[in-house]
């Protein structure tokens, strides 16, 4: 017998979504896809499958190590899945962090030399 879970239930169990319904509302809006097909929140889960979750610009790509009772702390996340992220991912991701935060308003005018030490200071703590 193998042991199934809803995709909406497992990803709230291995924190990708702060609460299940986050996680159903992301299978609805098509965020979410299973082995490569979009995956509505009742679908099941099994081990081995590959799970897809687009969050903002980022898409994390899962494999399904292991099927948990309930939500688990994150202590225990290696033993139920597997990040098959590309690196590239987290470096698009941090780049549009960057981007975000050194964005400047329109007609701010020149940075000033506090700007940019701050600036400096955030591209040297790499």
């Amino acid at each position: 017998m193998t042991i199934e879970l809803r995709i909406d239930k497992w990803l709230w169990c291995v924190r990708v979504f702060k609460t299940r319904a986050d996680a159903a509302e992301a299978c609805r809006n098509g965020a979410v896809t299973l082995n490569g097909n979009d995956a509505k929140p009742g679908r099941d889960v099994r081990v081995n499958d590959t799970v897809s979750v687009r969050q903002g610009i980022l898409t994390r790509t899962l494999k399904v190590v292991g099927i948990p009772r309930t939500r688990v702390g994150a202590k225990e996340l290696p033993a139920l899945l597997a990040d098959l992220t590309p690196p590239e991912e987290y470096e698009k991701l941090r780049r549009a962090q960057i981007e975000q935060v050194a964005a400047r308003e329109r007609g701010a005018g020149r940075p000033t030399k506090r700007d940019r030490r701050e600036t400096d200071r955030l591209f040297d703590g790499d």
